[in-house]
C-alpha cells in the first residue's frame, strides 16, 4: 500500500493572532446583542415617556392618600360632627333718617354660642376647616377619594367583563348573531348617557327605602348598564381581523371547543387595546360619578364623595368666601382624570407595534 503523506500546517502566531481577534469580536457582538421580551419593550416604552411618569405617580399618590391617609389621619372620621362650642361676636349694620333730617348708623353685635364648629378656617384641630355640618373637610376628602376610585374601577372592570363576552362572541360567530348584538349596541350608542343618568338616579332617589349606603351600588350598576357598548365594539372589531389568522385555522384543525378558541386564543390578542381602552375609561367613570354626586343623586350626605363635597359651592357665600370647603376636591378630580389620561396615553403609545421608540 502507498503512503500517502498528510501535510499539517503548523499554527504560526500571525494565524493565532488573527484567531484571538475574531473571538473578541464575536464575544463583543454576542454581549451588546440582548433579546428582550414584549412586556419588558412595552414597560422600557412606557417608562420613556415623561407624562406617563407623571400619570402613574399622581395615581399611586392618589390611591396613598384615599387608603392609606385615614389610617395615619385618625383624629376625625368621614361623618364624624365637630360639637365644640363656638362663640362668635354677629354684626348687622343699619341706617335710617331721624326727624331732623340726619343720617344715623347703628351697629349692633350679638354674642352667638354654636354648638357645632362648622365653616371653621383651616387650622391645626382641622387642616383644611369644616363644613358647614361641622365635618373635617381633610378627612372627607380622604373618604370620598376611596368613593370615587372604587366605583370607577368596578365600573370599568364590569363594562370590560360585559364587552369582552358579547363581543367575542359577535365577532366569532358573525351573521345573526352579529347583527343582533351590534344592533343592541347601536341602540345604547344613541341613548344619551348623561341624562340617562340623571333619570335612572332621579327615580333611584323616589324609592323610599333605599339606604344612603347601599345607593352606591345601584349608581354602579347604573352607569355600566349604560357604559359597555364601546368596549363590545372594539372587541368585535379585534376579533373579526383575528379570526382569519392561521393560528386560529389549526385551532379547528385540532378540534378545540369554541369557547376556548374565544376567550384562550382570540381575548388575550386583544388584551393591549383593552387595558389602555379601561385606563382611559377610569376617567369619564369618575366625571360621571362626580356629576351626579354634584347634583345630589350620586353618593347621599353624611357619606362623602368629591362631587357631594363641590356641591357646597352652590351657595354663592361658600362659593366666595369658603374656597377651602369645595376647591381641594375640585383639584383631586383634575389630578385624578389627568393621572388615568396620561397612563392611558403612554400604553397606547407603549403598546404601539409600529411604535419607532
Amino acid at each position: 500500500m502507498e503512503e500517502k503523506e498528510v501535510l499539517k500546517e503548523e499554527p504560526t502566531q500571525e494565524n493565532t493572532e488573527e484567531k484571538e481577534v475574531l473571538n473578541e469580536e464575536s464575544t463583543e457582538e454576542e454581549e451588546t446583542y440582548k433579546e428582550m421580551s414584549p412586556l419588558r419593550l412595552i414597560l422600557r416604552r412606557f417608562f420613556r415617556s415623561k407624562l406617563s411618569i407623571v400619570g402613574l405617580v399622581l395615581i399611586v399618590l392618589l390611591f396613598l392618600f384615599s387608603f392609606i391617609g385615614p389610617l395615619i389621619y385618625q383624629k376625625w372620621g368621614e361623618v364624624e360632627v365637630d360639637r365644640s362650642e363656638v362663640t362668635e361676636i354677629v354684626e348687622s349694620h343699619y341706617t335710617f333718617t331721624d326727624p331732623d333730617g340726619e343720617e344715623i348708623r347703628i351697629l349692633q353685635q350679638v354674642e352667638v354660642t354654636r354648638t357645632i364648629n362648622s365653616k371653621a378656617a383651616p387650622s391645626k384641630d382641622h387642616l383644611l376647616g369644616t363644613d358647614t355640618r361641622g365635618m373635617d373637610v381633610f378627612a372627607r376628602l380622604m373618604y370620598g377619594g376611596r368613593i370615587s376610585l372604587i366605583i370607577g374601577f368596578i365600573v370599568v372592570i364590569l363594562e370590560t367583563v360585559i364587552g369582552i363576552i358579547l363581543g367575542g362572541i359577535s365577532g366569532y360567530f358573525g351573521g345573526w348573531v352579529d347583527n343582533v348584538i351590534m344592533r343592541i349596541v347601536d341602540i345604547f350608542n344613541c341613548i344619551p348617557t348623561l341624562p340617562i343618568l340623571l333619570i335612572a338616579s332621579a327615580v333611584l332617589d323616589s324609592i323610599k327605602g333605599i339606604p344612603a349606603s347601599a345607593r352606591i351600588y345601584y349608581l354602579m350598576v347604573i352607569i355600566t348598564v349604560f357604559g359597555w357598548s364601546g368596549c363590545a365594539r372594539m372587541v368585535r372589531g379585534q376579533i373579526l381581523s383575528l379570526r382569519e389568522q392561521e393560528y386560529i385555522t389549526a385551532t379547528e384543525v385540532m378540534g378545540l371547543p369554541t369557547w376556548r378558541k374565544i376567550f384562550k386564543h382570540l381575548i388575550p390578542n386583544v388584551m393591549p387595546q383593552l387595558i389602555v381602552s379601561m385606563t382611559l375609561g377610569l376617567g369619564s367613570v369618575i366625571l360621571y360619578e362626580s356629576t351626579l354626586s354634584y347634583l345630589g343623586l350620586g353618593v347621599q350626605i353624611p357619606y362623602a364623595a368629591w362631587g357631594t363635597m363641590i356641591a357646597a359651592s352652590n351657595d354663592p357665600v361658600i362659593l366666595s368666601y369658603y374656597m377651602n370647603m369645595w376647591l381641594p376636591a375640585g383639584f383631586l378630580i383634575v389630578l385624578a382624570v389627568l393621572g388615568f389620561n396620561f397612563v392611558g396615553d403612554g400604553l397606547r403609545d407603549a403598546m404601539d407595534p409600529k411604535a419607532k421608540k
